[in-house]
């Protein structure tokens, strides 16, 4: 077995659709970044890139490259899980959480998980995603940011 985690955060901002999990939320502001900045998913792929002994996402998707200005990142999913299928892993699990104060995730959070499962190739109870607020407090609690965490697991594919 192996283990990795991942991290991610992007800044609030006007004129950008909100992305999380591969789903458009309907919101005021987005996140900034150079390809879709879907913070969730860019801390799973943190995570399944890291248990897989692979670097991170930087490395494999860098933000100097203008072929990911504005790239789906569930686009960046499906390649690692193929990276990780050509090493002989597959996934054993998913956990992440999104911490942002606004909008509320709960209704949305069934579709994030939906895409992460179809993308990694894994059944839907093997992926768990949640959301939580920061009680107002620090930069998530202000608004001004989004972040996630996640925490993979992966096994021998024999």
């Amino acid at each position: 077995m192996r283990v990795g985690q991942g991290f991610d955060v992007h800044a609030l901002v006007e004129g950008r659709p909100l992305i999380l999990g591969g789903v458009t939320i309907p919101f005021e502001l987005g996140l900034a970044g150079h390809s879709d900045a879907d913070v969730l998913l860019h801390a799973v792929c943190d995570a399944l890139l890291g248990a897989g002994g692979l670097g991170d996402l930087g490395r494999h998707y860098p933000d100097t490259d203008a072929v990911h200005a504005g790239r789906d990142s569930r686009e960046f999913v499906r390649d690692v899980a193929g990276q990780l299928a050509a090493g002989g892993w597959r996934v054993g699990n998913v956990d992440a959480t999104v911490v942002a104060q606004r909008p509320k995730l709960g209704p949305y959070v069934g579709a994030m998980e939906a895409n992460l499962a179809g993308d990694l190739g894994v059944d839907p109870g093997a992926v768990n995603v949640k959301a939580t607020t920061t009680e107002r407090l620090g930069w998530t609690g202000r608004g001004e940011g989004i972040a996630a965490m996640a925490v993979a697991l992966l096994l021998p594919a024999s």
